[in-house]
């Protein structure tokens, strides 16, 4: 009864909205049996090492691991962390409709195109033992909870009235802004996030990089047609989850200037049609859109912005 009760709470809880205080955010204590439970174990190890697994490290084309944005909660697992990007909840959720696919995505689907954007490489075969390992392990969090399919975004129940609020308000803040704020939202990044992701972008340690290049020239962190790439959508992230431990802490304006600076910096373009889906190795790409193009200066024009102007220098190509 107590379980069913707490199910029914949870279920009531997405119907209205939640706060993240009342979410979920510990895995179930227990991995499941045998070989499902093997998968599971991968899953996870992939999602820490993204970038170095022998299974995935030469799919990723930066230095980010899925671990960079579904951040690890006081559990030590990646995606329990209350803020925007929990994992937890997310399996409910699919098949979930794509707008920017326009098609019904699985949660293969939704990991595996993560690959081409976030990580700027080129998306794992479904159904390849990486793939199924990082929909089991993202199911696993998910378990206890009731589904409950998404038809207009593919984002699960803890993520998605969180993130289209949080993006609506960052872009009509995004959309006034002026040298002045690049300038402030630098000053920022200087005093608030150099310290972990270096003053250059580059990551320091186990800090991730937001942008720049290796020594060897590849780019070290996500493309322009990533989400965190979106001047609002990256704000959204930024302000839920940083500084790390402290999400919630940056003021609107803060979190939009120093989102302002980190994405007007030189970063890889995305091209679907050339760059990405020519590279595609699983035979059939599920969506409807075949031809998508993004840069820095594209970006920041979707939101009525010079990018030139911002910066007040003639850096973006």
């Amino acid at each position: 009864m107590k379980t069913i009760q707490t199910i029914g709470a949870v279920a009531l809880l997405c119907t209205l909205g939640i706060q993240a205080a009342e979410m979920p955010t510990a895995a179930p204590k227990t991995y499941p049996e045998g070989e499902v439970g093997r998968l599971v174990k991968l899953g996870e190890a992939i999602m820490n090492e993204t970038d170095t697994h022998p299974l995935t490290k030469d799919l990723v084309g930066d230095k980010l691991q899925c671990k960079s944005c579904h951040l690890k909660g006081a559990d030590g697992k990646p995606g329990t962390a209350k803020g925007i990007g929990t994992f937890i909840g997310t399996a409910t959720a699919f098949p979930a409709y794509s707008k920017r696919e326009k098609s019904v995505q699985t949660l293969q689907d939704r990991i595996n195109n993560c690959f081409m954007r976030s990580m700027n490489g080129k998306r794992p075969i479904i159904d390849s033992e990486a793939s199924v390992a990082m929909a089991a392990y993202v199911t696993w969090l998910s378990e206890g909870l009731p589904m409950k399919m998404n038809p207009k975004m593919p984002c699960g129940p803890y993520n998605s009235q969180r993130w289209a609020k949080n993006s609506k308000k960052f872009a009509k803040i995004q959309k006034k802004a002026t040298h002045k704020n690049y300038l402030s939202g630098k000053k920022l990044y200087e005093a608030r996030c150099a310290s972990c992701h270096g003053r250059n972008g580059e990551g320091m340690g186990t800090f991730p990089p937001l942008w720049g290049k290796s020594a060897d020239g590849k780019w070290l962190a996500y493309n322009t047609g990533a989400g965190m790439s979106k001047l609002n959508k990256g704000a959204a992230w930024v302000q839920s989850n940083m500084p790390l431990g402290q999400g919630g802490t940056l003021k609107d304006q803060e979190a939009a200037d120093i989102m302002l600076y980190v994405d007007a910096q030189p970063r890889a373009d995305f091209d679907l049609a050339k760059g990405f889906l020519p590279k595609c190795e699983m035979g059939y790409y599920n969506s409807k859109v075949l031809k998508e193009h993004h840069s820095v200066r594209s970006n920041f024009k979707a939101l009525g912005l010079d990018v030139d102007k911002i910066r007040g220098d003639k850096v973006i190509p």
